[in-house]
Parts: C-alpha cells; sequence; structure tokens
C-alpha cells in the first residue's frame, strides 16, 4: 500500500478520535477522509496492468489487486494484456506484374506483461499505429510478389507482413501474434481471363488422357492382332465370334460388302449366250 496507504489510516483513525471532541469536526474530516480514499484506491484486474506516473514522470509498475496512489501526485493509466483483434482494411496494391488486387486481413497483437509502460510511453495510440503499419506493410508485400504467388501461397504473403509489423512495433512493447489475409479479390476482367485459362487447361488435360487411352487400346489390339493371326484359322473364328454376337440380338442387320472385283468374272454367266452365226458361203 505505500507510504500514503499508511497516511490514510492514520487520518482515519484522527477521524475516529475527534468523533469524541467536535461533531462537527469529525464530519468534515470523514468527508475529507473519504473523498481522498475514493481518488486513492484502484483495482488492477489480473488482465491489466498498471502504469503509474508521478508529477508527469514514470515511476513504476502496478500489478493485479488492490493498489494506493496519492491523488493529483501520481496517476495510474490501466493497460490491457489480452490480445486485441483488429481489422485491416480493404487495400488496392499492383502485384509485381502489374495486376490491382483488393485485399484486406485482421492482425491479432498483445501487450508483453514486463514492457507495458511502452505502450503508453513510446506511442500515442498503439492501436491506431498497429493498424495503419499493417496498413503499409500489407501493400509493400503484396507488391513485390506475383499474381499466382499471392493466390497460392497467402500464408507465406501473411508470415511476412507479421514478420515486419512485429519488429516494427518491438519498441512499443506489442507482440505481434498472427496476421491473416481474409479476403483476396480480382478485378471482373482478370476473373474471365483466369477462367478461360482454367478451361483450356482442363481442354488439354481431357485430350492427352483420351489420347493416352486411344494409345493403349492400340497397343492391346495390336498384340490381339499378332496373336490371332499367328494360329491357323484363328481370324475366322473371331469372325463367327463377332457374327454370333450380332445376330443374338433380332434388331440387327448383318451386311457384307463385296468388292466388284471379285463378281465382274461371272457377271457373263448369267445371260444366255447368242448363237454364233454361219457364214454362208
Amino acid at each position: 500500500m505505500g507510504l500514503w496507504g499508511l497516511l490514510l489510516a492514520i487520518l482515519g483513525l484522527a477521524v475516529l478520535a475527534s468523533a469524541f471532541f467536535n461533531i462537527g469536526l469529525f464530519v468534515i474530516l470523514l468527508i475529507i477522509w473519504f473523498f481522498l480514499a475514493i481518488l486513492s484506491i484502484r483495482i488492477v484486474f489480473e488482465f491489466q496492468r498498471g502504469v503509474l506516473f508521478t508529477f508527469g514522470k514514470y515511476s513504476g509498475m502496478r500489478n493485479p489487486g488492490f493498489n494506493v496512489i496519492i491523488p493529483l501526485v501520481q496517476s495510474l493509466r490501466i493497460v490491457d494484456l489480452r490480445i486485441n483483434v483488429s481489422d485491416v482494411p480493404e487495400q488496392t496494391p499492383i502485384t509485381k506484374d502489374n495486376v490491382s488486387l483488393t485485399v484486406d486481413a485482421v492482425i491479432y497483437f498483445r501487450i508483453r506483461k514486463n514492457e507495458a509502460q511502452n505502450s503508453i510511453i513510446k506511442v500515442e495510440d498503439y492501436s491506431y499505429a498497429i493498424n495503419q503499419l499493417a496498413q503499409t506493410t500489407m501493400r509493400n508485400i503484396i507488391g513485390e510478389m506475383m499474381l499466382d504467388e499471392v493466390l497460392s501461397n497467402r500464408d507465406e504473403a501473411s508470415k511476412k507482413i507479421q514478420y515486419i509489423v512485429d519488429k516494427a512495433s518491438d519498441p512499443w512493447g506489442i507482440k505481434v501474434e498472427a496476421v491473416e489475409l481474409k479476403h483476396v479479390e480480382l478485378p471482373e476482367s482478370m476473373k474471365t481471363i483466369m477462367a478461360k485459362a482454367a478451361e483450356a487447361e482442363r481442354i488439354k488435360r481431357a485430350a492427352i488422357i483420351k489420347a493416352s487411352g486411344e494409345a493403349m487400346a492400340a497397343e492391346v489390339v495390336s498384340k490381339a492382332a499378332e496373336i490371332i493371326s499367328s494360329v491357323e484359322g484363328g481370324l475366322n473364328l473371331r469372325t463367327l465370334q463377332e457374327l454370333d454376337n450380332i445376330a443374338s440380338d433380332t434388331s440387327n442387320e448383318v451386311m457384307f460388302f463385296v468388292p466388284l472385283d471379285t463378281i465382274r468374272p461371272i457377271e457373263g454367266y448369267a445371260k444366255h449366250k447368242k448363237p454364233k452365226q454361219v457364214e454362208k458361203k
């Protein structure tokens, strides 16, 4: 409690003693004592620390619990040690490959327990300062990255922003726990171009898969043909098997295509031969 607490206790005893001599004096002293006690008592919670100033000069820290200060001489500034969550407003940085993005983020930070006084002495408004620092750093980091890197390595960009902001705010007694990019918005024209590129890539993969399947099928068919041709009568058996498969369905019709060259030698046999004329002598 300190010297001032002891003085308050002595003053309280003097107030009680004055009650035996003069009631009016007792009332006046009681009011003064009560007023000074209200101004002197400060309660610091477990998640807080008190920064004490005497005549405007830093004079120490106050831990959680019951604390007494000297009115008009000392002042106690309370610092919250819990994690602060701050939204970083939307920014429109330009990537290294000249693409404009709309990016926003969220930053998690806290005041270090043993350096709480720095957040009061060395910076006017640490929350506002952290927010502005995060905005500037986010624009710089996004500007040093390609579009594909921003979209595929968002964690890497977040870690770079966290490292720079944490290092810059270290003299303020602040520890940056994490920085997360919440939303990365592309221009509509870029969305259309990327959608077309993705569609072309899918068509390319489909064509490659189809061609690979046809190549494998051709290889298997080639091996089957070699096996069938190596067996005497194998091709005829395979033909009869296919005809049997087709004939199992009555709706199928089987048509045989015969080259004309194979029937031309016999196309004259169907006609009657004309009798030869006997020459008259």
